[in-house]
């Protein structure tokens, strides 16, 4: 059910085609900001009370990530796996055209779940402007997901982070669960600026090496073998013992909930940088903030792949997406990290309190 407050939802639109069969809604949740950002999810069990939750996690992280966005998110009922190419393209082209006495005026799209690039183009040809989504194809200005804008923004939130905690990085240790394209780069960046990669996992397993793991190589490895688990020479670990590793730094940037009730107190690092949606609560955050444990959390983090929308949206290169990144995710970490010092919460109670500050300036004007 959704709770509505002060911050929102302003609106919720529910569209359907009975000749393609398209059933999906969109909400808008607070718009103080800018028009609301937020991708299309596709699924057979998409909720409004889903799309609503994810909408409001898009009006933090676009406030605290300091962008002209709100927060916005949409839905489409349908079974990807069940549908031709062709039934798909239809689907999405009547979602767009339903939307469009508010998109781009008032949303701004994007890929999510079961939508990607493809998706995009038939979303902004339907719609009629470039400006209705974000994440198209290269030839429509597209800056592409594969150019790793939220794992090198991960990764210069991790830095920061080090910093903020007296370490040097390059004697700094740590691991990634996750070695898709957020754990990638934040692999690749944070070993080239001198830190030590010991461990990383995929859905077969965990690799562990503490006296390091050469990244070009297990690049290398899980392109050509499919699986992290083949470099040598390491040690092959169960997927769940990563996050026992001891380690200065970890980086969960897979699945949801990856720490948990049954993990977060066999946690070892000094600093988690969430790459990953939601790779814990709000409540176990705060349990790892009191054992001493500093956690950026994942809307400060990996807010990269949003900075680079914005970017796009605005017609810029993707040299300008990586300066952009850079110059917010570093500002913005310092911030939160500051603050959660100086009032002794934490850092995603200080970052929340940094975005509804931004977010009620613009509405009490």
């Amino acid at each position: 059910m959704v709770k509505s407050d002060k911050f929102g939802p302003e609106k919720i639109l529910k569209v359907e085609d009975k000749k393609t069969g398209m059933k999906g809604f969109l909400v808008l949740d607070n718009l103080s900001l800018g028009p609301g950002k937020g991708g299309i999810r596709m699924t057979p069990t998409v909720t409004v009370d889903e799309v609503f939750k994810l909408a409001r996690a898009m009006t933090w992280k676009n406030a605290l990530a300091d962008l002209p966005f709100g927060g916005a998110k949409s839905g489409i009922v349908a079974d990807d796996k069940k549908l031709t190419k062709e039934q798909k393209k239809a689907i999405v082209e009547a979602f767009s055209r339903a939307l469009k006495p508010v998109c781009p005026s008032k949303y701004i799209a994007a890929p999510d779940m079961n939508m990607a690039e493809e998706e995009m183009r038939w979303f902004a040809e339907a719609n009629g402007s470039l400006k209705a989504c974000t994440g198209k194809p290269k030839d429509m200005g597209g800056i592409p997901h594969e150019l790793g804008s939220t794992g090198f923004g991960t990764a210069h939130a991790a830095r920061v982070a080090i910093e903020h905690k007296g370490l040097d990085i390059k004697g700094v240790s740590f691991a990634v669960e996750g070695f898709g394209n957020v754990g990638w780069f934040v692999a690749k960046f944070l070993t080239e600026w001198g830190a030590r990669l010991v461990a990383a996992s995929d859905s077969k397993g965990t690799i562990y090496n503490p006296k390091g793991l050469d990244f070009e190589k297990l690049a290398k490895v899980k392109k050509e073998q499919r699986t992290v688990t083949n470099y040598k020479p390491g040690e092959v670990l169960p997927c769940e013992k990563l996050f026992e590793l001891p380690v200065d730094v970890l980086v969960p940037a897979a699945i949801p909930n990856s720490i948990n009730e049954k993990n977060w107190s066999k946690i070892r690092a000094k600093i988690i940088a969430e790459g990953a949606n939601i790779p814990a609560t709000p409540e176990i955050e705060e349990k790892l903030h009191r054992k001493g444990i500093l956690v950026v959390p994942d809307f400060v983090a990996n807010s990269g792949g949003v900075i680079s929308s914005y970017v796009e949206y605005t017609g810029g290169t993707a040299k300008q997406m990586f300066s952009l990144v850079e110059e917010k995710i570093k500002k913005n970490t310092k911030l939160v990290l500051e603050r959660s010092d100086k009032k002794g919460v934490s850092p995603r109670v200080a970052a929340l309190e940094i975005a509804k500050e931004r977010i009620l300036e613009k509405m009490n004007a």
